[in-house]
């Protein structure tokens, strides 16, 4: 797994040693940034269901000017701290273990919170994920900026709402077993 493009391409960033977690693979993130590379530079990102944390990483080194990590699993935060201290961008970084639900609403109520441009949700491919995507989109939809955009990844049988607390698809894209949905506010 590396950096695609950008200031930090080609560093290789560290995979998961243990089983369950799913890294975004490297045609699939490369499709997803050349679709929001106008938006990229100096965009402030949330990265959720982080896992390696590679794109909010990738993100970064396009030109993102801060990039917030949010995990559950502890070994996952783990893994995300080396990957952004081993880039040397620990200074444009925050990172939090919470599920996204919880981490939305705790950087919602923060008293310098400003709104993320981009989110990118990457939750587990399994069934237990795809039944909260509405839940997952609302807590999003809380912490997006006016005009900014939501991608979630999932399995490309798994059935996505088309629109949910305020947020409308506004593209699909196929790639392999996986998709890639958008979304803004409606």
């Amino acid at each position: 797994m590396r950096v695609i493009a950008g200031a930090l391409k080609g560093r290789r960033l560290k995979a998961p040693s243990w089983e369950g977690l799913r890294p975004t693979s490297d045609k699939l993130r490369e499709t997803l940034f050349n679709i929001l590379a106008p938006r990229v530079p100096g965009a402030r990102v949330l990265d959720g269901c982080a896992g390696t944390g590679a794109l909010g990483i990738e993100a970064l080194s396009r030109g993102a000017v801060a990039a917030t990590f949010v995990d559950s699993d502890r070994r996952a935060v783990a893994l995300i701290n080396e990957n952004v201290a081993h880039c040397g961008i620990a200074d444009r970084c925050a990172i939090i273990q919470s599920t996204l639900t919880r981490a939305c609403e705790t950087l919602r109520g923060g008293r310098a919170f400003e709104p993320f441009d981009i989110v990118l949700l990457d939750p587990p491919y399994s069934p237990e994920h795809a039944s909260s995507f509405e839940g997952t989109l609302a807590a999003v939809a809380a912490v997006l900026a006016p005009g900014g955009i939501a991608v979630l990844e999932h399995t490309r049988r798994a059935v996505v709402p088309d629109a949910a607390a305020g947020l409308a698809v506004t593209r699909r894209v196929l790639s392999g077993n996986s998709a890639l949905t958008f979304y803004d506010h409606s």
